[in-house]
């Protein structure tokens, strides 16, 4: 009985120890990114275009990118409504888009094409939501660049019946940060989102004064902060609209400059 007694003892007091020893024991630093941004369904809008037959007048806008061209967009790019532009919310987001039940305006065998919404199609209180307001909340509405519509549809329609979906972002190389703005007030401009695409949220860390900090969304994909950042490396956690994160480590060097783009090695899926 005693020697029963004893052993059940020291059994329990052998798990408590590495109980106590696993709760002491600081956390492993594991940063999930699994799985992959899923394709939405179908649903239906229409579809205009804007800016010239090269996609002049569409490089830059209300998201804040400077050059769609030469940030990882190209003129594959959609100015959209309101609603789907989620006061910035909605910047980077990529769409499937193909054009529908327009035997007249609809180019005969088109494949579908993908776009990234850069831009904001603002609302004209003045006109219609069915005669010139397109963009009018609460429609869902892409203003495609002109090089982006002509893929699908016959410049003379004009305007057009689309279907559409949210696809995943395919980018070629890591997810790019280009800080503006002086030491005292930092504007992170976020680009090359794969996955999602889009931005929710975004904090800095600094490899020697700086802890984790939130940024705020300036506008668009403009990200602010006033933390002085400079003269350390920088670390960027991003989060999707999906809610997936991923963190670009020391992707900007100690002695990093504004206005200069720095590209990190990984991109969400």
């Amino acid at each position: 009985m005693w020697c029963t007694w004893a052993l059940g003892r020291v059994v329990l007091a052998v798990v408590f120890l590495v109980a106590l020893a696993a709760g002491d024991a600081a956390p492993p630093k594991v940063h999930r990114n699994h799985g992959k941004f899923t394709a939405g369904p179908w649903k239906q809008a229409h579809a205009t275009f804007y800016g010239g037959r090269d996609g002049s007048g569409t490089l830059d806008g209300a998201c804040g990118y400077k050059d769609t061209s030469k940030e990882g967009y190209g003129v594959q790019t959609v100015a959209v409504s309101t609603p789907l532009f989620g006061a910035g919310a909605g910047c980077g987001a990529c769409y499937e888009v193909k054009c529908v039940d327009s035997p007249d305006g609809c180019k005969v065998g088109a494949a579908p094409l993908v776009v990234t919404a850069t831009n904001l199609c603002p609302p004209n209180p003045g006109q219609s939501n069915d005669n010139g307001g397109w963009c009018n909340p609460p429609r869902e509405h892409f203003d495609l660049s002109m090089p982006a519509f002509l893929q699908i549809a016959q410049e003379k329609a004009g305007i057009v019946p689309i279907s559409y979906r949210r696809v995943p972002c395919v980018k070629v190389g890591g997810i790019r940060y280009t800080i503006t703005g002086n030491p005292y007030f930092n504007l992170v401009m976020v680009s090359n989102v794969g996955g999602a695409g889009d931005v929710a949220g975004l904090s800095v860390k600094g490899n020697k004064r700086v802890k984790w900090t939130p940024l705020k969304r300036n506008w668009g994909q403009e990200w602010q902060t006033s933390e002085v950042l400079t003269g350390e490396s920088l670390t960027f956690r991003v989060m999707t609209g999906d809610h997936r994160k991923a963190t670009s480590w020391h992707v900007l060097p100690p002695d990093w400059q504004f206005g200069v783009t720095y590209q990190a090695t990984k991109n969400f899926n």
